[in-house]
C-alpha cells in the first residue's frame, strides 16, 4: 500500500530547526540543567557554564540558538537574564505529531 508521504516532508521541514537545536550534546547538557528542580526560577548565563563546562560564549551561542527553537526563554532582572525552559510547547507538539506519523506508517506497513 503506498502512501502520501508529502506531509510527512512538510512536517520533517517545520520540525527541522527544532530537532537541530534538540541534537546537539551540548544543548542537551543546557536543556538538563535548565530541568533541574533548583532552575525553576531561571538561571544566569554564570551557572550554566558552571553546570555544563561550557565557556561563557559557548553557552550564550547555544542559548541563542535554543531561544530560536522557542526552547528556552529569559526574564531580566535588572542587568542579569535568567534562562529557563519555555512553556510554550507549539514546538514539541509538531514534533510529536511527526513521530506519531511515522509510528503509524511503520505499523500499517508491518501489517
Amino acid at each position: 500500500m503506498a502512501h502520501d508521504l508529502s506531509h510527512l516532508k512538510n512536517e520533517f521541514t517545520a520540525s527541522s530547526d527544532f530537532l537541530i537545536a534538540l541534537g546537539d550534546e551540548k544543548r542537551q547538557a543546557i536543556i538538563v540543567a535548565l530541568l533541574a528542580e533548583k532552575a525553576c526560577n531561571g538561571l544566569r548565563v554564570p551557572d550554566l557554564t558552571e553546570a555544563t563546562n561550557l565557556s561563557r560564549p559557548a553557552v550564550s551561542h547555544h542559548l541563542k540558538i535554543l531561544k530560536q527553537a522557542k526552547l528556552v526563554d529569559y526574564r531580566q532582572e535588572g542587568t542579569k537574564n535568567y534562562y529557563y525552559l519555555s512553556h510554550d510547547t507549539t514546538e514539541i507538539d509538531k514534533l510529536k505529531t511527526l513521530l506519531n506519523h511515522v509510528t503509524q506508517i511503520i505499523q500499517e506497513v508491518a501489517k
